[in-house]
């Protein structure tokens, strides 16, 4: 078995075994898929061969940021923002760290968007740009439905109008007249009685501690399907009465929060957080302009998990309808340019990170971008070479490993 699949085996070992083999059938469809799914292979690679720009300012990074970790949500304003939204890998480190994968994001994303490497590389250069220009001001903004453009825009608008009974239908059902989740094998998968006896007593015991316990009665639990970096691991979707709320029943997202990918790379020092999801949970409400609803860390059979609103999958950007029109993403890069460099100013002066001044100033310098996006161009193609390592040793396997597969195999 090659080191590149032994490297994935060993990371992934302790998930859970069949949402590990949806991650590992996902990572098998394109590199772009397969770049979201090795988030430590890209960390591993950066330490030992990136550009030597650490020199950087530090940012509050949200530690795996590509195409696809921007999307919307609603926040606990109850107003809907697209921002980046997965911290689930964030740490202190230099800017360049989260920049380069972004860019590395773009080439890899090419060719699944059928967007030649000329234009990628333009791409690329109008996102650097952006980032800097917003660097330059000095100020942290938002985007949201009023100064949206374009593909975001049109992403934003239909948003406002649905309400949260056409978003609970697509995910329940009535079941003799009572609300269920939609045990589906794509969305969801079923819980055995124990974990989901286990689930309830944890959503009562949290209710109790909130100013409206009766919005938190919970009705019934399912194993969540979500993502690509981290399926296997614990994570549950749960329906509640929502009792109060204007919108009738309401889905929660309660995930596991485990160890940073960059944490055996960054050499800075780092807060001593009481646990994992305490982390992941003050990076984002340091990050974002606004929080998602509910977004707290808990602890469940003795494990630190992420508490938060459900956000639909289907509020990400859906890039492959730029429809051959280069404009279109091109003002989706610069927008998202402009998030990444709000949300390193947003967190600025935070348990380390670099104040405004430097932000401002490393807006200014243009140094570091040619190396990044010489780095991020070649990445690319080692991203591409070991896919496609990868697919013919998953072809080869029967298309599914365990931690047993690789002792037997190495």
């Amino acid at each position: 078995m090659n080191n590149i699949v032994n490297s994935i085996i060993s990371y992934n070992a302790g998930r859970e075994p069949e949402r590990l083999a949806l991650k590992y059938r996902a990572m098998r469809q394109d590199a772009f898929a397969f770049m979201r799914g090795t988030c430590h292979l890209y960390y591993q690679d950066w330490a030992a061969s990136g550009p030597p720009l650490d020199n950087a300012p530090l940012a509050w990074i949200c530690g795996d940021l590509h195409l696809e970790n921007f999307g919307c949500y609603k926040g606990d304003n109850r107003l809907v923002y697209f921002d980046l939204n997965d911290f689930d890998e964030a740490v202190l480190a230099p800017a360049t760290w989260e920049l380069g994968r972004w860019l590395t994001s773009i080439m890899v994303a090419a060719k699944s968007l059928q967007l030649a490497k000329a234009d990628a590389t333009r791409l690329c250069q109008l996102g650097l740009d952006s980032y800097a220009s917003a660097l330059k001001s000095g100020k942290a903004r938002w985007l949201e439905r009023e100064t949206a453009k374009g593909m975001i825009r049109d992403l934003l608008n239909p948003l406002t109008l649905r309400n949260r009974t056409t978003f609970l239908s697509s995910r329940t059902k009535l079941r003799k007249g009572q609300r269920c989740i939609k045990v589906d094998g794509k969305r969801a998968l079923a819980l055995e009685p124990q974990g989901k006896a286990d689930i309830m007593a944890f959503v009562q015991a949290y209710a109790r501690q909130q100013p409206n316990p009766d919005f938190y009665r919970p009705l019934d639990a399912a194993r969540r399907i979500a993502g690509t970096g981290s399926l296997g691991i614990d994570r549950y979707v749960i329906l509640v009465d929502g009792r109060g709320s204007p919108d009738c029943n309401y889905l929660l997202d309660l995930k596991e929060a485990i160890p940073s990918a960059l944490a055996p790379y960054v050499t800075n020092k780092q807060p001593e957080w009481q646990n994992e999801a305490e982390r992941v949970a003050t990076v984002q409400h340091w990050a974002q302009a606004i929080a998602p609803a509910f977004l707290s860390a808990v602890t469940f059979r003795d494990k630190p998990f992420l508490f938060k609103g459900l956000q639909p999958t289907q509020d990400r950007l859906a890039l492959e309808l730029w429809n051959g029109k280069l404009k279109r993403l091109e003002q989706v890069i610069r927008s998202m340019g402009e998030i990444v460099a709000w949300s390193h100013l947003r967190g600025g002066g935070r348990a380390g990170s670099s104040i405004t001044d430097d932000w401002v100033a490393f807006g200014v310098r243009r140094d570091w971008q040619v190396p990044l996006l010489v780095y991020a161009t070649n990445y690319a193609s080692k991203i591409g070479s070991d896919w496609e390592k990868y697919c013919r040793q998953y072809d080869r396997s029967g298309k599914a490993w365990s931690e047993t597969d690789r002792n037997n195999k190495m």
